[in-house]
């Protein structure tokens, strides 16, 4: 049985398609209207900006560069590197970029050497896992910020049979035929998360071996706990776990974050393409899962393993979709799925100590048409008791983003029993509102974006960055003033700055601050600063950092629309302040088929470490010269070893600067 769209060559694009599942319902006011009273929706559409219609929605920062067009010196002081693609990574001159750690590398004591001809689960799950995401770093000792030494997170999001393991080749019309239980335990035992102890020695970084911090935590075999108001639920409660408290692993991590206190958070999120099976119209979870696309189908281990097969255990999937806090400094510690934080595809989790000592976290469902949330804390966070803010997280209060046509933004409480989250209405708990958080979110009206994948937020001016990766489903009459575009292939990012600069507050304002894509290209719709170069653009924006100096750096992810851009997948800076806010300059740039993750600074910002994810699978038939479908035996490229017999491998890279200094000074 062959769930999967077949138009999709690689699982890579095929989780690109989970982003078009898109049942949606909300029905939200847009901007729409009220962008074309004030200056022609036939105008507006067409991109043909007026002066006013941009300082509307693009702030009056950018409308000044555009007026002036000044020329201001850059915060980003490196040579640009050139759009393109080919079989390996580039960083702008006068930077090395070194591999790190690769898939199949030892991570603990006792594993033995990879061997992609002979892999099994038990070997997997000592060793480095697949498709590296989300890095976040913890200085060691905690609370030093040391910039040399240190534990490394990272998630590991996704797995690409077709180049991981020989004879599998591209899954067809006729399944899974080639996919085998044990193959798909080592599948599963290379999901989930790697902690690694790393230093910097004589100038160059490694990996600590066999240090007592480095730890695998998979989705075969790693228990945890779960918190917070769905605990104990009827609706998490299995065959397994009769209480609704434990769960084994945590499956599709994509960013994440690391707070104040040292604590690891790590985002599930297209859980529902691991789920098989079919619910009857009538079945109690029936509406729910379509809400989320579940089943997904995309891989058949419901056909072999029960619990990922929702007719034996239906509740199985209600039980993934959250946030899990992992305590990186103990590698004997339960992870936590924290419930109160909503369940929806979590693409990542930023956080910032208000100045109230709350923590708030800000979060998006990467899926088109979704919602950008946050997560305010009841307590406070204790500087003096790291332990005593373990459990921080399971109290407090969710919110989800209204954006207004007037460029104001309210916070709207997802609270049971206030406004429509009543038994009325089908939320008869809290467990129900987070449950069933996109429900809610559509009861409350909040509004639906292009794809909210990462969040960034700066701890120096606290505006937060919003990257809206892309939204081909869009129709002219669903544009607003937040999601400006019709069938927006390219994307943008969304500034928000919180009333009085206050992370708890209830309302803000935005700006659209780029709309991505070739500016060159008129029917495009993209807007920069005219300082743009021509390799400055991006396009699909997705994760991002902002480094200790206040810059922010953007990563893409252009999935299999790579030929609609032309260039790899990269890492751009992109100026926020000042005569050149809006202005674009590459960095950095990914091998064919891959997509570009991460990305973490250290503390010192001398050390840029950034996440390549499935080298050689996505999109590659697209461009001349890789003009087929990746597989084991035959890979677009074989990046990073360049070995005959040795597959392409998800790999984390570190930057620096030769000689030393800051990044990008």
């Amino acid at each position: 049985m062959d769930q999967r769209d077949p138009q999709f060559s690689c699982k890579a694009e095929a989780f690109e398609a989970a982003e078009d599942v898109g049942r949606n319902q909300s029905q939200a006011p847009t901007f729409g209207d009220v962008v074309a009273a004030r200056f022609g929706r036939r105008n507006f559409l067409r991109g043909s900006l007026t002066a006013t219609a941009v300082a509307a929605t693009f702030g009056p920062s950018l409308l000044r560069s555009m007026d002036a067009a000044a020329q201001t010196t850059s915060r980003y002081v490196f040579e640009e590197i050139s759009h393109g693609v080919d079989e390996t990574h580039h960083v702008a001159p006068g930077y090395n970029a070194d591999i790190l750690i690769r898939w199949g590398d030892p991570v603990v004591a006792g594993s033995p050497a990879f061997d992609p001809h002979a892999q099994t689960a038990a070997a997997q799950e000592m060793q480095f896992g697949y498709n590296n995401d989300f890095v976040g770093y913890v200085g060691l000792p905690f609370g030093s910020n040391n910039p040399d030494h240190g534990l490394l997170c990272v998630n590991h999001e996704y797995t690409n049979e077709e180049v991981m393991f020989p004879g599998v080749g591209v899954q067809d019309e006729t399944g899974f035929a080639n996919m085998t239980p044990d193959l798909i335990e080592i599948e599963m035992a290379a999901h989930g998360n790697s902690i690694i102890e790393i230093e910097k020695v004589d100038g160059t970084w490694r990996v600590v071996a066999d240090s007592p911090y480095n730890r695998r935590i998979s989705l075969r075999s790693t228990p945890m706990e779960i918190s917070g108001p769905a605990a104990g639920d009827a609706r998490m409660k299995t065959a397994y776990d009769a209480a609704g408290t434990r769960v084994i692993g945590t499956v599709n991590n994509c960013a994440g974050g690391i707070t104040a206190y040292g604590s690891y958070l790590t985002c599930e999120e297209n859980f529902n393409g691991y789920f098989w099976g079919e619910l009857t119209e009538d079945h109690p979870e029936n509406a729910n899962y379509d809400r989320y696309g579940v089943p997904g189908g995309w891989y058949n281990w419901g056909e072999h393993f029960s619990r990922f097969n929702i007719n034996q255990e239906p509740n199985e999937a209600n039980r993934f979709g959250w946030i899990v806090e992992i305590d990186p400094l103990d590698p004997h510690s339960v992870p936590v799925k924290r419930t109160a934080l909503g369940r929806f595809k979590h693409e990542g989790a930023e956080s910032i100590v208000a100045d109230s000592g709350q923590l708030v976290v800000y979060m998006g469902d990467d899926e088109r048409f979704d919602y950008i949330y946050k997560f305010v804390s009841a307590g406070t966070v204790n500087t003096e008791d790291r332990a005593a803010n373990f459990g921080l997280l399971d109290e407090g209060t969710l919110y989800v983003a209204r954006f207004n046509e007037d460029g104001t933004l309210d916070w709207l409480p997802m609270v049971h029993g206030e406004g429509p989250l009543t038994a009325e209405n089908g939320f008869n708990s809290q467990a129900d509102v987070l449950i069933g958080t996109r429900l809610a979110g559509d009861a409350l009206g909040a509004t639906p974006m292009d794809r909210p994948e990462d969040l960034g937020v700066s701890a120096t001016t606290k505006k937060i960055y919003a990257m809206l990766t892309n939204n081909t489903r869009r129709t002219a009459e669903q544009v607003d003033g937040a999601n400006p575009r019709a069938d927006n292939a390219f994307g943008h990012i969304v500034e928000i700055t919180e009333t009085g600069d206050d992370n708890t507050a209830t309302t803000g304002t935005w700006e659209v601050l780029v709309q991505c894509g070739d500016p060159a290209a008129g029917d495009v719709g993209a807007v920069w600063n005219p300082a743009t170069s021509e390799n400055g653009w991006f396009a699909a924006p997705d994760n991002c950092v902002i480094d200790s100096q206040g810059r922010l750096w953007v990563s893409t992810d252009q999935g299999g629309g790579w030929a609609r851009s032309g260039t790899a997948d990269g890492i751009w800076g992109l100026e926020t302040e000042g005569d050149l806010r809006g202005t674009g300059k590459m960095f950095f740039r990914v091998p064919v088929g891959a997509e570009m993750c991460g990305p973490c600074f250290l503390p010192d910002d001398q050390t840029f470490i950034v996440a390549v994810q499935h080298p050689a699978t996505d999109g590659t038939a697209a461009y001349p010269g890789f003009e087929r479908t990746s597989t084991f035996e035959d890979p677009a490229t074989r990046w990073p070893d360049f070995q005959d017999g040795m597959p392409p491998r998800p790999s984390v890279v570190v930057i620096t600067k030769q000689g030393g200094g800051v990044i990008g000074s």
